[in-house]
């Protein structure tokens, strides 16, 4: 499969210094070595191999994501003549879909104005819509983000409704479930993406046991999923529910967390390397390496990657237990970053085994309840 969703690093460094971040306080450590900001080269290359591959492969649409770090610090105006350049390489039957994710620190009127005014929707990243739920996300002087970020959310919401993207937020079962969905709400989005904490068997995500049969990951979700379900009117669109429901109805996923469908993004570092996506830096240092660079190679080499290729194979390179599970064509073996031990590489289940399968059981249930009462 061709890749439709192609992640450049804008900016390779952050404002911010969260305490939990996988990619700078985590095993990984090849972002020291390359640039603060992708250089003019480096975005000009990145725009032709992407025209290129969309030529090569007909694609009618793809996703571009201005990632980082925080992008921001790259500037509004360079992230717009990026985009542009972009749209101007692709060929005209192309539609790109571009879209920014940031702390939401750096947010300020002029910037949005720009970003919007060049069609590029602005993604959230925040721990939830309180003070408390963003304690860990502080700046390199360890001083809180919550009230540039909250001041970011709100100029977003309120003033610019038609470029928010939404909200990505990474589940914490510390928190209540229900009270972290209210706040997140308040901040309007039009969409919420949760994440579970890039973990796995050798470095467990916090609070939980992989050998044992607490599921707190499981629960947490299964909660926000009943507030979520039953609304006469959904307040927000959550993407991990949407597709685990349209996978138990039979119909295709489009997340890496969940189902066999094959990924399709690839990253372009701030030098040109091109990288698998950045979760799985949390397993070990160079991890997402692939030894390649828009310089030299095409994405089409990419695509024959050892472990591109593996994340394109299917229930083929899932673990023999993932393969006879019931549950096999919801779950998917669960996120490939999640399944990651030493010794053994990614050939394990999920570390939230456990917690999918709670978690997924629970929304067939509701789903199965659903359907009986409609059938009556």
């Amino acid at each position: 499969m061709p890749f439709a969703q192609f992640i450049v690093k804008m900016h390779g460094r952050c404002n911010l210094a969260c305490r939990y971040c996988y990619l700078y306080a985590g095993p990984d450590r090849t972002w020291r070595t390359r640039p603060a900001a992708a250089p003019p080269d480096v975005l000009d290359r990145a725009a032709a191999r992407i025209a290129e591959h969309a030529a090569a492969h007909g694609l009618s649409d793809l996703s571009l994501v201005l990632h980082g770090g925080e992008p921001l610090l790259a500037g509004a105006g360079r992230l717009a003549a990026f985009t542009d350049l972009v749209r101007d390489r692709v060929p005209s039957a192309c539609t790109v879909h571009a879209t920014v994710q940031t702390n939401a620190t750096l947010l300020t009127d002029d910037r949005v104005t720009t970003l919007a005014r060049h069609g590029i929707r602005i993604g959230l990243s925040l721990d939830g819509g309180l003070p408390a739920h963003n304690a860990l996300r502080t700046d390199h002087a360890g001083r809180p983000s919550w009230p540039a970020a909250s001041r970011g959310a709100r100029l977003l919401a309120d003033g610019h409704p038609g470029a928010y993207a939404g909200i990505l937020t990474v589940v914490d079962p510390r928190t209540d479930p229900a009270e972290m969905y209210a706040s997140l709400l308040a901040l309007k989005p039009p969409a919420i993406d949760l994440l579970l904490p890039h973990g796995n068997w050798s470095s467990p995500p916090p609070g939980l046991d992989p050998e044992g049969r607490a599921t707190p990951y499981g629960d947490w979700l299964s909660t926000v999923f009943d507030h979520w379900w039953p609304a006469e009117r959904r307040a927000t669109r959550i993407r991990l529910f949407e597709e685990c429901l349209a996978l138990l109805l039979g119909l295709p996923g489009a997340t890496e967390s969940l189902g066999l469908d094959p990924v399709n993004a690839v990253v372009v570092e701030t030098d040109g390397a091109i990288e698998q996506v950045d979760s799985l830096k949390s397993a070990y240092d160079t991890a997402a390496a692939t030894g390649l660079d828009i310089f030299r190679h095409s994405f089409d080499e990419a695509l024959r990657h050892p472990g591109i290729a593996a994340r394109q194979a299917g229930a083929a390179a899932l673990a023999a237990e993932c393969r006879a599970c019931p549950l096999l064509t919801v779950c998917g073996g669960g996120h490939y970053a999640h399944r990651y031990r030493a010794g053994y590489g990614f050939t394990r289940r999920s570390v939230y085994c456990a917690d999918l399968d709670r978690f997924i059981r629970h929304v067939a249930g509701r789903l199965a309840g659903a359907t009986a009462g409609a059938a009556r």
